[in-house]
């Protein structure tokens, strides 16, 4: 699932590509909206919300978007051919000079005045401005029993975590991601690295959690064939979080032991 950061990416490419900028076409590709048009619409910005996009026109009308899975917004000049199998767009942007495309992406219009009630649920966002680290840490504590790496994945605690810097995060906090929150010995720096992580990563494609940009090297133990890059040890993987929302996660059992008891 993309992360904060590559939603930031997102919103920063759709609001370069597209603000200031009228449709001459749009074409919503879902059958809840397929009777939409918003062709004479001036685009004023699209902002990011943890996971979530938001594309706000002139007429008070707000796109929000999210990538869950597999979703992407491809920006580019008109004409330009897509990378993306047409079957899989979903909502199709056009001005005079620019295309923005949406595949597999999950989307609704709602009123901008309403959009809030989108995103309200939503704990401080780490890219951006109600970023609020007490706030963050306040949400998590409130949970004690609730494993780490699941707490760090809940965005009412703190929005832009998703599953690889669960696992970066919780390398880097030397806990195993199973460790009770309540347990954690020091939750305040796994937040900072959490803002620390997504804010060096935001401007980059490649992610990068060691400091090492040679393919293979970037992260610690995210999706880590070989030993440990820190010990030597076998990384560890195994499914993790509710029933029906399992998620991979990766660790290393010497770097990140777990809790007596």
């Amino acid at each position: 699932m993309p992360e904060g950061d590559t939603v930031y990416r997102a919103a920063r490419q759709l609001d370069a590509g597209l603000s200031g900028q009228v449709l001459t076409r749009s074409d919503f590709r879902i059958p809840s909206l397929a009777t939409k048009d918003l062709s004479g619409a001036t685009v004023t910005e699209t902002v990011s919300r943890g996971k979530h996009l938001l594309t706000r026109f002139d007429t008070g009308v707000t796109l929000h978007t999210h990538l869950k899975m597999e979703g992407h917004w491809a920006v580019h000049p008109v004409g330009t051919r897509w990378r993306r199998p047409a079957h899989t767009a979903r909502v199709v942007l056009r001005t005079t000079t620019t295309e923005a495309v949406g595949f597999s992406v999950v989307m609704d219009l709602v009123r901008t005045e309403k959009e809030h009630e989108l995103v309200d649920h939503l704990g401080p966002d780490l890219l951006g401005p109600d970023w609020d680290a007490d706030l963050a840490l306040g949400n998590l504590q409130s949970h004690p029993d609730t494993p780490i790496g699941d707490a760090l994945l809940e965005q009412r605690n703190l929005a832009g975590v998703g599953n690889v810097f669960k696992s970066e995060l919780c390398f880097r906090g030397g806990v195993d991601p199973s460790t009770p929150v309540g347990v954690v010995p020091d939750l305040p720096l796994i937040v900072d690295k959490a803002k620390l992580l997504l804010e060096a990563n935001k401007d980059r494609v490649t992610r990068i959690t060691t400091g090492d940009r040679r393919r293979g090297n970037q992260l610690w133990v995210y999706g880590r064939r070989g030993p440990c890059a820190r010990c030597g040890s076998r990384i560890m993987k195994a499914d993790q979080g509710p029933p029906g929302q399992e998620r991979p996660t990766y660790w290393c059992p010497r770097c990140q032991p777990r809790p007596a008891g």
